[in-house]
This record gives C-alpha cells, structure tokens and sequence, in this order.
C-alpha cells in the first residue's frame, strides 16, 4: 500500500458527509479514560467498517478508542465544508491534526531536483494555497516529497536545487508557524525518488536551516530502505517533527512484521517527543475484527510508564 492508496481512500471516505453531531458516537470533549501515552494518528477508512463511512463519525469513534490525533493525506483535496466540519469535530474532541500532502507528490518527473523554475514556481504556488488548508483544519505539518532523480545532473546540483526551493517554500511558511516535514522513501515502493534517507533529509534540513523544514521519519520506509533504526533517529533527532508507522513486511499495524514498536515508541517517548505519530498502514485483518485488531495491537505496544 502507497501513499496514493491512502489518498485514494480517503477521498472515497469524503463522500459522506455529516455536519454536526453524528448519532451513537460520544462527544465529550475528553479523551477517553484508556488513552494511549503517545500521539498515534490514524487515518479515514481505518475504522470505517465499525464508524461507518462518514468522516466526522470516524474521528468520533477515534477519539473514543482513546486516540488523541489524526492524519489525512488528502485532506487538501477534500470540500472545504468537509474540512471545516472536521475540524470542528478534532477541536471539540481535543485532537491534533496531523500531516496533510501540501504539494502534488511528482511521482514520475525530476520536479524539485531539476531546477526547472516553472516547476518551483508551480511548488511555491501549492505551498502558499496550503498554508490556508492548515489554518482551516488547525494544522502544523505538511508532508513534501521532492519526487524523482533526476538522471541528467549530478546528485549535488540536484541537492542544490532542492534546498533552494525549500528555503523559497520556508519564506511562505515560517511567518505562520507552519512547518513541512520531508519524507524520505524507500527504494522497493518507490524507485528512483531523489529522497531516500535518513542522513540525506538530514543535511538538507540543515542547509535550508529553517523551523519551517524539517524530517518526517516513516519507520516503515527508513526499515526498508536502510534499518538501523533506532541509531538515525538518535542521530536526525533534532531535525525530526512528525512520525509514520508502519510494520514491514505488509505495511501493516505494528506486531504484524519484523519491527519491535514496543522499544521504538518507549525510546521515543523517553526522548520527550510530543508530537504526532502517523498510523500510515492498512489493516492485517478484514472487517470490524481487523479494526478492533489494530486498536489492540496499538495497546500493545503503547508506552509503558511508571509510576514514583
């Protein structure tokens, strides 16, 4: 599953809107009383075979499984009545919203890594319509993805090229607060992306120099791409704004693959991070027993904290 799935989904789940309170879901402004220690997002369709397909009824069914944030990928492209009224709906349920796609991912053309100046100037133009997609849906983040290599120039002009449109895209984005986190991806989903690794957004990050540029590690994408996990999170730390989960092999909820969550979450939760955590995967099971699955593997794996 790719981010264009998820995208695809949840413009499906878009269709059924339902502004205002939704019936035989709770909406009491508190989290509920098993919430998890981490921010952990899901996303729409995740459980909508339990809450149905109406966005706002799935954030309430969300909140009441003791999730305390949201991501949508496709949030942009959604009506903005749908996006005012989840909102609304985040807000009353003290969620945070997460990352949304701030950009037209190129998924087959060199875009940002070529220099060409029509092309940053058509980034900058998406960047700037997203600042007022962040401000309509309580946003912080917003994914960027710089799309392919570009196979004619050397990999540092291509870098060059990089950071300079993301110094132009910090310039639109810092006087509002806002911050877009780069996505390394992986080799075998995505071939031939200009963006790969943990190291490499690292550096970018550091020579646009900007709170307004900064990483989002994909565990799932950085397990495939590289592993050794836990050291480059260590060593990209203070670049790092926003997580995505997802286990490997399958691309599913953690303890489905290889991937030990329970020590990855309890480093990051000891580490003081109090951001959001994407839940950027399927669902191992059909139906409503494959929803209830993802929730209790998530307890699973939640942080454990002792008490003095």
């Amino acid at each position: 599953m790719d981010r264009r799935g998820f995208i695809q989904k949840a413009g499906l789940a878009a269709g059924a809107l339902t502004i205002g309170n939704t019936p035989g879901f709770s909406t009491n402004p508190d989290r509920a009383a098993s919430s998890f220690q981490l921010r952990y997002a899901p996303h729409l369709g995740m459980f909508q075979e339990t809450a149905g397909k109406d966005p706002v009824a799935q954030l309430h069914y969300m909140a009441d499984q003791g999730f305390s944030a949201f991501e949508d990928n496709g949030m942009k492209k959604k009506p903005v009545e749908l996006q005012k009224a989840m909102a609304k709906a985040m807000e009353t349920r003290n969620m945070q919203m997460g990352v949304f796609v701030a950009h037209t991912i190129a998924w087959k053309d060199a875009n940002l890594a070529s220099g060409d100046e029509d092309k940053r100037a058509a980034f900058l133009k998406e960047i700037e319509e997203s600042v007022e997609v962040a401000k309509r849906v309580n946003a912080t983040w917003m994914t960027v993805v710089p799309g392919l290599v570009d196979m004619r120039q050397d990999m540092g002009y291509q870098t060059a090229h990089v950071i300079e449109s993301l110094k132009q895209a910090s310039a639109v984005l810092e006087p509002h607060g806002l911050v877009m986190v780069l996505e390394p991806l992986n080799f075998y989903n995505h071939p031939g992306l200009f963006l790969s690794k943990a190291a490499q957004a690292y550096q970018i990050c550091k020579a646009v120099d900007s709170p307004a540029c900064k990483i989002l590690f994909d565990i799932y994408h950085q397990q495939i791409q590289e592993g050794n996990l836990l050291p480059n999170i260590e060593k990209c730390w203070e670049e790092i704004a926003y997580f995505q989960i997802g286990d490997n092999p399958g691309r599913n909820e953690p303890t489905t693959g290889e991937i030990n969550y329970k020590n990855i979450f309890q480093y990051i939760h000891e580490r003081g991070f109090e951001g959001v955590l994407g839940m950027e995967h399927g669902n191992s099971q059909p139906g409503k027993e494959g929803e209830q699955a993802v929730i209790e593997a998530y307890r699973s794996v939640d942080v454990v904290v002792e008490e003095d």
